[in-house]
């Protein structure tokens, strides 16, 4: 349409014709003439601004979906960190807590040998030097360890010290083939020399071959002369097989070593050995024997039994 004067004029009059109406609908409230006309409006229109809603909505929902899901998925990650930092630190804890343990129950060996012990750390294993069962710990000559020193920890004799560096040492575990250590047997003081055979128990060779010994008998260190490379009265191991004795000038024995070798974490060097002999006053209690329960059977008489006071 073409701006013309007549043009003009409709347009003032239609917004003149639009201003009246909507002040005769105020003042009309739902008393209005207008009323009918808006109902008429609203239902027309109505599906359609329903039908627009519905489809606006959706992607409205979504779009708050997408910004809440980014938040969610920062909350799962972060979630997910600290859980995993969580179970780090109960991992670490429970480690430094199994640590502890074995420094405190070393501790206690080394107090009761009185033993003078420099603590170490297993890290690394293997065959070194040539040797089937050594470890590697961290300290050395620098930390005062020499070669021939005896090696524990907290369960009884680990090995000796084999080779010296700066900052590290090896050590020649009991359950070495190469391996053999002065014994000496508790209470009955027998004495023998026990060799390593790998995963296999101790084997001992006692020098009375008419000792009684039995299953369960427990073994220390004898000690070697100016304590080297043994120190005396360190735990060894339990008796677990006897071989009888077939006239030799010696008698077989298998030991099992108080010492698990494949779970050595801390040790302790013995760099003091103790001014008298311990003896056995190193070795752990012995456990209590559980007590057999005892079944006292009793007889009650049958009722059907005949009464014998009653026979003729």
């Amino acid at each position: 349409m073409r701006d013309t004067r007549e043009s003009r004029l409709l347009l003032v009059l239609l917004i003149a014709i639009a201003f009246a109406l909507i002040t005769v609908d105020i003042r009309g409230g739902q008393d209005s003439p207008v009323d009918g006309a808006r109902q008429a409006a609203a239902t027309v229109f109505g599906p359609i601004e329903n039908g627009v809603s519905s489809a606006v909505d959706p992607v409205g929902n979504a779009i708050s979906a997408v910004r809440d899901s980014d938040d969610r998925h920062s909350r799962i990650a972060q979630l997910e960190h600290d859980n995993a930092a969580l179970k780090a630190k109960l991992g670490s804890d429970d480690r430094n807590r199994s640590r502890l343990r074995q420094l405190d129950k070393m501790i206690k060996v080394a107090g009761e040998g009185q033993y003078g012990i420099k603590g170490a750390e297993v890290i690394a294993i293997g065959a070194a030097q040539g040797f089937s069962w050594t470890v590697t710990i961290d300290v050395g000559a620098n930390d005062g360890i020499r070669r021939d020193m005896t090696v524990l920890n907290g369960d009884g004799l680990v090995g000796r010290v084999t080779t010296v560096g700066p900052d590290t040492a090896t050590v020649l575990l009991a359950n070495d083939p190469d391996f053999t250590v002065g014994t000496r047997m508790e209470s009955t003081d027998e004495l023998g020399f026990a060799a390593g055979q790998g995963d296999r128990p101790l084997r001992v060779e006692l020098l009375n071959a008419k000792a009684k010994i039995k299953k369960g008998d427990r073994l220390v260190t004898f000690g070697s002369q100016s304590d080297k490379p043994f120190v005396p009265g360190v735990p060894v191991g339990v008796v677990s097989r006897v071989d009888p004795s077939g006239g030799d000038l010696t008698r077989t024995i298998y030991v099992t070593p108080f010492v698990s070798f494949t779970k050595l974490d801390i040790v302790g060097v013995v760099v003091g050995a103790p001014k008298s002999d311990p003896r056995d006053t190193v070795l752990p209690p012995k456990p209590k024997p559980t007590p057999t329960p005892t079944v006292t059977v009793t007889a009650t008489p049958s009722a059907s039994a005949p009464d014998l006071g009653q026979q003729q």
